[in-house]
């Protein structure tokens, strides 16, 4: 029995210095920096995802990493990098996240063990595929709260958190509800129906809510001009002070003017309906003519011309016109003094006698054809007839022309 004592504690001895021997070139940690055999993510094909993590709390190596509570991979290292931890983790290769995919510490149970929860991300998109030697940076990790934050938290609140004057409020309600029981009655239907109605128009509550923000950005881009304004209104101000008087007094002065301007509608009030009623003929008038009158102004301007054939009378450098002008005095006495108290006063001895006075009384009418000489009676002996002078048809006589010998009266047949 002593021998085989002997040789079992050899065996031992040597097994635990082989042992010694193979784990003298790496830090021993205790047994969770041995590789666990059987672990998720140790198959071949399996890869590798760095994850920096702001606190590692209690995780440690060989811990499991999970996907939806179903274990997928473990974490093969764990190492300080900068001011956060470096964590490897090593995932079968059937895993499949997108690559912005999130890490959080979490625990299996109350009193379980932490392991390593890989999510895809909430209220963003999935984007890519996690591959092999990606990164998840320090923005997309985290951790659940522990127990112990949980019972830390809730001890806060139970010590000195406000339970103790839950009896204190409660108390102070029963006494401001005791006899009011019927108007907190009808309160609770008429505060449903306030809340129905403000979630009927919360569509109108956001889109005025939205109006006023972009009326805050329009008031907060125009703050220098506000500003501006705010700076000159006083001086404004002190100008209306310093006008206050003379605008008291101008007021006043309207106020007077109103009166007299209504004295004076009451007075002439019955004057001005006859001038009106008047008027109302000569108005009929003016929209009996129509468009004659605006077509006899339109002429006005181009007299004698009408505007509508302007373009055919004038022609390069000359014009076509062809006119009578009446100048007597009977005429204009006719046409500008007729129906008025000078009417007659140009007209004179033309108006009297009814002709042209004077030499202007033997022209003959311009536009009329001159009136043949009588023929000669047959007996009478036949004389030389002088060569005659060219006739200008329409010309009048000059009295005197015919002294002069060897002259004859212009326009004048020989007899």
């Amino acid at each position: 029995m002593t021998r085989r004592t002997s040789r079992r504690r050899t065996a031992i001895a040597a097994v635990a210095l082989g042992l010694t021997l193979t784990l003298t070139g790496c830090e021993w940690n205790g047994l969770n920096s041995v590789p666990l055999p059987g672990t998720e993510g140790g198959e071949d094909g399996a890869y590798t995802v760095k994850i920096e993590m702001p606190n590692v709390t209690t995780l440690s190596q060989n811990s499991p990493v999970r996907v939806n509570d179903v274990t997928v991979g473990t974490i093969s290292g764990i190492e300080v990098d900068g001011w956060h931890a470096l964590v490897t983790v090593s995932l079968n290769p059937d895993v499949e996240l997108p690559a912005n995919a999130t890490a959080k510490i979490g625990q299996t149970s109350l009193l379980g063990s932490q392991h390593l929860e890989l999510a895809p991300p909430i209220g963003i998109a999935p984007q890519g595929t996690l591959q092999d030697g990606d990164l998840i940076p320090i923005e997309r990790a985290g951790a659940f709260p522990t127990t112990e934050q949980t019972l830390s938290s809730l001890s806060v609140v139970l010590n000195g958190g406000g339970l103790a004057q839950l009896n204190d409020i409660t108390t102070e309600l029963n006494a401001a509800l005791l006899g009011r029981e019927d108007s907190v009655r009808d309160l609770l239907p008429q505060l449903d129906q306030l809340v129905g109605s403000l979630d009927n128009q919360r569509t109108q509550i956001v889109s005025a809510m939205e109006g006023i923000d972009r009326l805050s950005t329009t008031v907060n881009q125009q703050s220098d001009t506000l500003t501006a304004a705010l700076e000159a209104v006083p001086p404004a101000l002190e100008v209306l002070v310093g006008q206050r008087q003379n605008l008291t007094n101008a007021l006043v002065s309207l106020g007077e003017f109103s009166d007299v301007a209504t004295r004076v509608i009451d007075q002439s009030g019955d004057d001005l309906k006859a001038n009106l009623h008047s008027l109302a003929p000569l108005l009929n008038q003016l929209a009996g003519t129509g468009n004659a009158l605006t077509n006899a102004l339109s002429v006005l301007l181009t007299f004698p011309f009408p505007m509508k054939n302007l373009d055919q009378v004038v022609r390069g450098d000359y014009a076509n016109l062809m006119m009578t002008i009446d100048m007597t005095n009977k005429r204009l006495d006719s046409s500008f003094l007729t129906g008025t108290a000078l009417g007659g006063t140009l007209g004179g001895v033309e108006g009297a006698l009814g002709k042209t006075a004077g030499i202007a009384g033997q022209a003959s009418n311009p536009l009329a054809s001159p009136k043949p000489k009588p023929a000669a009676p047959a007996d009478a002996k036949a004389e030389p007839k002088p060569t005659a002078a060219p006739l200008i048809p329409g010309l009048s006589d000059i009295p005197g022309l015919s002294q002069i010998p060897g002259l004859q009266q212009l326009g004048a047949t020989t007899p």
